[in-house]
């Protein structure tokens, strides 16, 4: 199955910091409850790996305050010489 990372950025003020883990922690969903935060650090995102089907289910799973400002990747592993060759041939011109 597919994983995606999300990053969502909101604001550096504490209440946004506020606003954003509640609201994360208001959906209920296991991804989210278990997101990690950059805020302590100065760096106001939160960061969440799914597995999911499908980019958009990905976004489906962002609270609607933040779908529009989140950032979907989806990530691949490479750990392989075969990996490495489809790698290669994806970008060949």
């Amino acid at each position: 199955m597919p994983r995606f990372l999300i990053e969502l950025p909101h604001e550096a003020k504490t209440m946004s910091c506020a606003r954003a883990v509640e609201a994360f922690l208001q959906t209920g969903s296991h991804f989210l409850t278990h997101a990690d935060w950059g805020c302590q650090d100065g760096d106001h995102r939160a960061w969440v790996i799914l597995e999911v089907g499908t980019r958009e289910e990905a976004r489906n799973i962002i609270p609607p305050l933040f779908q529009a400002q989140a950032k979907i990747v989806q990530l691949n592993a490479y750990t392989t010489m075969k990996d490495l060759e489809q790698l290669r041939r994806q970008h060949a011109p």
